[in-house]
C-alpha cells in the first residue's frame, strides 16, 4: 500500500524500507511506531509521523488500525523537516489527509495538489511533537537501554542498573545527556509511555496500565502521559473508541 487507506491488524509490522519521495503515515485509528537509526518515533492518533525521502525505516501498528499512507513528492519535502519527525494534527491536516488517502474521484484538474499543498503548509506551520526515543551507540549505555527495553517497569535506580551493565552511575548519566540527548529519568518515561500508548490502544485500563508500565500510582502516570502526550490517557482512549471524527 505505497499510498491510500487500509485497515491494519494489533502487532502488524513493515519491515525496514526506504522511499525516494516523502512519506506521511497517520492512524485515524490506533497508533503506529516508526523505527530508523536514530531511534523510534511513536503516534497516536492526535499526531503523524513524517519520513523524509531516502531514511530506511519501519513501523509496527497498535491496536486495529485505520492507517492512511499519504507519499510527498521530492519537490515539497524541503518545506518539510530534513528527518524524521512526528507532528500535531489540527483539525484541518486531519481532514486532509483522510480527503487525500481515500478513494473519491476528483474531477477539477488540480484539486489534489492544491490539497496537498495545504496538508504541506499545516505541517510547515506547526511544531514539532515528538514522542522520539533516541538509541544509542555506546556499548555501556545500550547495555542499560536494553535492560530497560526487556522490562519497562523495572524500579531499578541508574546506579543499579549501571552495575549489572559495568559502568558508574556518573558516567552513565553523563552518556544520557551527550548521546541520547536527555536525562536518565525522560528517556525511561518516554519508553514507558511508548508501551502505556501500545496497552491504552488494546484496551488495557488506565490504572492497569500504570501498573504494567511501572508508575507507582494512576495519577503519576497520568501526570507524566499528559506531559509527554498532551492529553490525558483517559481521553485517549475515548478518542479511539470514538473513531475517526
Amino acid at each position: 500500500m505505497p499510498q491510500g487507506a487500509g485497515w491494519l491488524p494489533h502487532g502488524f509490522r513493515l519491515d525496514p524500507h526506504s522511499h525516494v519521495q516523502g512519506q506521511l503515515v497517520y492512524a485515524a485509528v490506533g497508533a503506529l511506531a516508526t523505527t530508523t537509526e536514530r531511534g523510534t518515533w511513536v503516534a497516536p492518533a492526535n499526531r503523524v509521523t513524517w519520513t523524509p525521502p531516502g531514511f530506511t525505516h519501519s513501523h509496527r501498528f497498535y491496536g486495529r488500525t485505520d492507517v492512511r499512507l499519504l507519499t510527498v513528492p521530492v519537490g515539497l519535502c524541503g518545506e518539510l523537516a530534513p528527518h524524521p519527525s512526528v507532528f500535531a494534527v489540527s483539525p484541518l491536516l486531519r481532514e486532509a489527509i483522510l480527503a487525500l488517502t481515500d478513494d473519491r474521484p476528483r474531477a477539477r484538474p488540480g484539486a489534489r495538489e492544491r490539497l496537498l499543498a495545504v496538508a504541506v503548509d499545516e505541517l510547515s506551520d506547526g511544531p514539532e511533537q515528538s514522542l522520539h526515543l533516541p538509541e544509542p551507540d555506546d556499548d555501556r549505555l545500550r547495555a542499560v537501554t536494553d535492560l530497560l527495553h526487556a522490562d519497562p517497569a523495572r524500579p531499578a535506580t541508574l546506579a543499579e542498573l549501571g552495575r549489572a551493565a559495568g559502568a558508574s552511575e556518573r558516567t552513565l548519566s553523563r552518556l544520557f545527556h551527550s548521546e541520547l540527548g536527555m536525562s536518565f529519568h525522560r528517556w525511561r518515561t518516554i519508553l514507558r509511555i511508548h508501551h502505556a500508548l501500545a496497552h491504552l490502544t488494546n484496551g488495557l485500563s488506565v490504572t492497569d496500565t500504570a501498573v504494567a508500565c511501572g508508575w507507582s500510582n494512576p495519577s503519576s502516570f497520568i501526570d507524566a502521559f499528559t506531559e509527554v502526550v498532551g492529553q490525558t490517557p483517559g481521553r485517549y482512549q475515548g478518542e479511539l473508541r470514538g473513531g475517526p471524527r
